[in-house]
């Protein structure tokens, strides 16, 4: 079944909607270290440490005689880099993206061809955007990795996983070709937490992060397109909280969170958000339309942003009228977006 986003004209009753609400969303369910080193040392001829000669020293005529050789500590595992270089994310970077899920091109650009393909056609995209950026350019990948759907589905949350096997050799090519990917979660009824956990293995990797889709996160008795989505800071912050946590348990550099936006009411109590030590959480302005009804939406997710949250911004290919080159969105986008998408 396709079923679209509701268009930038619909309100939802009872509080202002943000203005480029409407998007393409194809709702149908898919088929879906490092190595401890010990050292030990000795001295070369099997005598007291400091003694070349190998003779006892003391008083006496016994046998010789060495004291122990201290053993040096481990030598500690190196951080990995993320792509591009280094362990921190901004501001020694910008991304841009291609957004969708591999497989079909109803939800956008980068399930329009295979990995190889879509590998080639970010890394171009980040290089148009190269001449507008003071900071290097980064390829990315924004990939959903659980697609709500009309239908109850498997487990009845209304949401469906991507293949593992098919996401895991997007994630691990697009790592191989210095790409950043985002697992982006739609989870229908079911909570954020569970979905993060279930990708564990793949956010323990130093080039993924997560993003949190609000539009997708339902209520018991709620249906996607009939109702839009929302998500407590509080579920938020159990979130970051678990990923943190993975960050330090691995020694990864710092991981991209997405929070993924259009109307205020998305994330109610935005102002709850907390940060996290070795996180970076970005607000997406996830709306489209004209320019108007695009800067009327990032004005409005502009203000009274928490302390610390960065800001990213998506072009639509088919639903902006028309879409922003990046030109266009790095020069008239204000600030100019850290993480921009394209779906």
């Amino acid at each position: 079944m396709d079923l679209r986003r509701r268009g930038p004209g619909r309100r939802d009753p009872g509080r202002a909607l943000l203005s480029g609400t409407g998007r393409r969303a194809l709702l149908a369910g898919l088929a879906g270290t490092g190595t401890a080193a010990f050292l030990t040392a000795c001295t070369a001829d099997g005598g007291v440490p400091g003694n070349r000669s190998g003779t006892a020293t003391g008083a006496g005529t016994g046998p010789p005689t060495s004291s122990p050789a201290a053993s040096p500590s481990p030598t500690p595992t190196p951080v990995p880099e993320l792509p591009g270089g280094g362990t921190r994310l901004f501001p020694g970077r910008r991304m841009v993206a291609l957004y969708g899920t591999p497989g079909t091109g109803s939800l956008g650009v980068l399930g329009e061809q295979d990995v190889d393909e879509a590998i080639a056609r970010a890394a171009e995209l980040a290089a148009e955007y190269q001449p507008y950026s003071e900071e290097p350019v980064i390829p990315a990948f924004e990939i959903i990795a659980t697609v709500a759907t009309a239908a109850p589905g498997p487990t009845g949350d209304y949401s469906t996983p991507v293949e593992r096997e098919r996401l895991r050799t997007w994630v691990e090519a697009a790592g191989e070709a210095d790409t950043y990917v985002v697992l982006d979660l739609q989870p229908g009824t079911m909570d954020f937490p569970t979905q993060a956990r279930m990708f564990e293995d793949l956010l323990a990797q130093p080039h993924v992060g997560l993003a949190l889709d609000p539009e997708w996160r339902l209520r018991p008795g709620q249906r996607h397109m009939h109702q839009i989505g929302q998500v407590s800071a509080a579920e938020v912050n159990e979130v970051t909280a678990w990923l943190a946590g993975l960050v330090a348990e691995h020694r990864l550099p710092e991981k991209l969170v997405i929070l993924h936006q259009f109307q205020v009411r998305m994330i109610p109590d935005r102002e709850d958000v907390q940060p996290r030590r070795g996180l970076v959480l970005m607000v997406h302005a996830d709306g489209n339309g004209t320019p108007e009804q695009k800067f009327e939406t990032w004005r409005a997710l502009k203000e009274d942003l928490p302390a610390g949250m960065r800001l990213g911004w998506k072009n639509f290919i088919d639903e902006d009228r028309p879409t922003f080159t990046p030109e266009r969105t790095m020069t008239m986008v204000t600030p100019r977006p850290w993480f921009v998408s394209y779906q």
